[in-house]
Formats: structure tokens, C-alpha cells, sequence
């Protein structure tokens, strides 16, 4: 394929592209077919002679498209949103036509400046505290990682090589497996399956403190506070806590003000987990969720879950990125260059250059558009919605303002009311607003 035909494929797929998404209703959001149902499909070997172009396009309706899970089908609701938008598939296809990998400064410096400039951006739209914003006199910074799991480890890591650090400093005859076979970590029962797995890869254990349904699944600081107290006369050194800031199972918020001033008098790294809920934290109403956030060490969330950012792109923050670098940096001469000791800049080996699609999708839609998406919608969506409603005559609302914010109330006033007068106008809510979200530009 010669850059000629690139043009003209090219164009054919964004058209593919914008019909399949533009149609995705249409389609079953979960397929109907067994396990091993693709390989009866395609040939047991791959062709001596290439195909063409047109017969490898007329097998993703064949062959890919029966077995795909519809993620962005209207009618998708199982495990989490995950981001989608045409401002990041572009910045998709530009950073694959690049195809630079940014593990140093000196690899790619538009690569890495750029992340260390988003993830600052990104920053300043969730205020965090300066201590974590690369472009100041903080010593923290942000780097993106693949997911909410990748980031987790990573944490943990660090968390691990300081504590090491620490008691060396003090006992330096101390052997070090000693001291690593201490260690222990604590989450949420609560927590995502990722961060017990985190605690298997770096061979520390990893507890898990009970939560009540009566707290609303959350962390309490009492509760944290026994369990080290417990483990400290035991002989074991805690190190590390995961809290999370909207579970998988419940949602649950943890309570990292009360959680934080515990792990800072103990000396242990916190790392805050809010892969799906960190995106929300843009909106100044639901900001007051992050309080505490000063306490930490780290902290990540996924763009790639509800910020319109596609897949992959998890982003972490530090408060000392010398933690960070002190427990991975590796110094072979083949990475040496003239500005190693740039501070600002710190990657692992696998950063590519994802922050394109934040670039793209935060300057196309702005921080007004990216918390109205957030939101599901604005004022004047709102007021659209409602007037479909009432013009309709099949249901009556009336509205209200709540802290600036356009609300539709749904009271029920009838004696005779009965659920299914409800599902039905809920059914009929639902379809007019999903027109109302249609419209929108996208």
C-alpha cells in the first residue's frame, strides 16, 4: 500500500468508522456465538499470496463483527464506561503514524513534554495540590500509565523500594529480605481485584480491611488504625495503603481524610485509586470528593473510562517524583544523554505518545465541554428535554434550580399511581433524552 492508496483507504475507513458508530444501536450489544466460533472462519494458516484490501474490509462484517461486545452501544451497562471520541481516534491515528517511544527525553522530546504538560493540565482541572503539578517548584509530577492496574503496581513498587530505603538508612546491616518479608499492605475489601494482584507481584502481603454496609462500604480511619496498631506488635511493617475513591462493587468513597493523616504519622505511602470515579472530580460539585488528596502519594484515575479519552491512557500523579524514579531508574549507556538530569521528565520504558489524545480531545472540547459530558448534559439540555416532555402531553414535569443546576422533578402525586404508570414514563423520559443527546454535536 503505497501513501496513494493510504489516502484512499484511508478516507473509507473513517467513513466505516463514523457508520458503524452512527449505527451502533442497530446491532445486538452482546453476540450470540460459543467459544472457538471464529477460528471455523478464517484458514488455518496465514496466505503465501497477500489478499486484497477489499477482502480483508468484507471479513470484519464476516468474521470480527459477530463476536464483538458492543461497548458503545446505548444499550451496553456492564463493567464501566470506557471512553470514546472522534477527537481522540484522530490523535490515535497521528501518534500511530508517529510511532515514536518516548522512555527518555532524548527518544522523542515533543513525546514527553508534551504528557508532563497534559498531565499537568489535567492537574489544574481536578486542583490538585501544587505538590503534584510537574511545572512548579513541587517536586511531584504526572506520567500515564497503561491502566488503573499498571499504576496501582507501580505505586506499590515505589512504596516498597522507600520503605526498604528508610529502615536501611537507620540499620544498614539489616538484611534486606528481612525486612521485605514484613512488609505488609492494606486495601478495601472493597478494592479492585487488581490491587491484591499488585501485592502477589511484589511478593508482600496484602490485607484486607472489612467495610460495612452501615458506612457505606468505606474505609474507616478507626478501622485502618487497629489493623496497623495489630501488625506493628506483631512484628510487621506496614507500608502501603490503597484507598479508592469509587469501588467496582459499591462505588464506595473511602474516607482519605480521616485514612490520611493516619498513613502520614506511620510513615505509609497512600496511593488513591479512582479509576472511574477521578474523571467526575473535574466538576466543581463533585470536587469536595477528592479532599484529602493532599495526604497522598500517589493518586490515579482513567481519562480512557469517562473522559473521552480512548483507551489506554491512565493517568498517575506523584508527590515526589524521586520515589518514582529511585525505585525503577536504570542507567545503561545506550540511554545516556546531554539531558539526563532533567528533573520534569520521568518514563518508563513503554511511554508512547498517548497524551496526544488528551491534547486533541481537552482543546476540542475545553473543560466547559468535557464537565458538561461529565454532567450528561447542561442547562439548556435540560430545559430541551423538558420541553419534549411537556409538548408530548403524555407525562407532566416541572423543573427546579439546585445550585445553579436546571432539574427535572419527578414527584408522584396520584393516589392511583402504580409502578407500571412509572416504568412507562421513565421509558418515555429515557427515549426523549436520548434524542436530546443525538442532536448534540458531537
Amino acid at each position: 500500500m503505497d501513501a496513494a492508496e493510504f489516502r484512499r483507504r484511508g478516507k473509507e475507513m473513517v467513513d466505516l468508522i463514523a457508520d458503524y458508530l452512527e449505527n451502533i444501536e442497530q446491532r445486538p450489544v452482546y453476540p450470540d456465538v460459543e467459544p472457538g466460533y471464529l477460528r471455523s472462519l478464517i484458514p488455518e494458516e496465514a496466505p503465501e499470496e497477500p489478499d486484497t484490501y477489499e477482502d480483508v474490509v468484507k471479513d470484519i462484517e464476516r468474521v470480527i463483527m459477530p463476536g464483538v461486545t458492543h461497548w458503545h452501544s446505548p444499550y451496553f451497562y456492564a463493567y464501566f464506561p470506557t471512553a470514546n471520541s472522534f477527537p481522540a481516534m484522530l490523535a490515535d491515528m497521528l501518534s500511530g503514524a508517529i510511532g515514536c517511544i518516548g522512555f527518555s527525553w532524548a527518544a522523542s522530546p515533543a513525546c514527553t513534554e508534551l504528557e508532563t504538560v497534559m498531565m499537568d493540565w489535567l492537574g489544574k482541572m481536578l486542583k490538585l495540590p501544587e505538590d503534584f503539578i510537574a511545572g512548579t517548584h513541587g517536586q511531584g509530577g504526572g506520567v500515564i500509565q497503561g491502566t488503573a492496574s499498571e499504576a496501582t503496581l507501580v505505586a506499590l513498587l515505589a512504596a516498597r523500594s522507600r520503605a526498604v530505603r528508610m529502615i536501611l538508612a537507620s540499620d544498614p546491616q539489616r538484611p534486606e529480605t528481612g525486612i521485605t518479608s514484613k512488609l505488609v499492605a492494606y486495601s478495601s475489601d472493597q478494592a479492585h481485584c487488581s490491587v491484591e494482584r499488585a501485592g502477589m507481584i511484589a511478593g508482600v502481603r496484602m490485607k484486607k480491611i472489612p467495610t460495612e454496609q452501615s458506612d457505606k462500604y468505606a474505609v474507616q480511619g478507626e478501622t485502618l488504625r487497629r489493623m496497623i496498631q495489630e501488625d506493628k506488635a506483631a512484628g510487621l511493617i506496614p507500608f502501603y495503603f490503597c484507598a479508592t475513591l469509587g469501588t467496582t462493587p459499591s462505588c464506595a468513597f473511602d474516607h482519605i481524610t480521616e485514612l490520611g493523616p493516619i498513613c502520614n504519622a506511620e510513615k505509609i505511602w497512600m496511593h488513591i485509586d479512582a479509576a472511574y470515579a477521578g474523571s467526575s472530580f473535574i466538576c466543581p460539585e463533585f470536587r469536595p470528593l477528592l479532599n484529602g488528596i493532599e495526604f497522598a502519594d500517589s493518586f490515579n484515575f482513567n481519562p480512557h473510562k469517562w473522559l473521552l479519552v480512548n483507551f489506554d491512557c491512565s493517568t498517575m500523579w506523584v508527590r515526589k517524583r524521586s520515589d518514582l524514579i529511585g525505585a525503577f531508574k536504570m542507567d545503561p549507556l545506550y540511554l545516556k544523554h546531554d539531558h539526563q538530569e532533567s528533573g520534569r521528565y520521568f518514563y518508563t520504558d513503554n511511554s508512547l505518545f498517548r497524551s496526544l489524545k488528551m491534547w486533541f480531545v481537552f482543546r476540542m472540547y475545553g473543560l466547559k465541554g468535557l464537565q458538561d459530558y461529565i454532567r450528561k448534559g447542561s442547562n439548556e439540555v435540560n430545559e430541551t428535554l423538558l420541553k419534549r416532555i411537556n409538548n408530548g402531553r403524555k407525562i407532566h414535569l416541572v423543573p427546579c434550580q439546585l445550585s445553579g443546576q436546571f432539574v427535572l422533578r419527578f414527584a408522584v402525586c396520584a393516589r392511583t399511581t402504580e409502578s407500571r404508570h412509572i416504568r412507562e414514563a421513565w421509558r418515555l423520559i429515557t427515549q426523549l433524552a436520548e434524542e436530546v443527546m443525538q442532536e448534540l454535536p458531537h
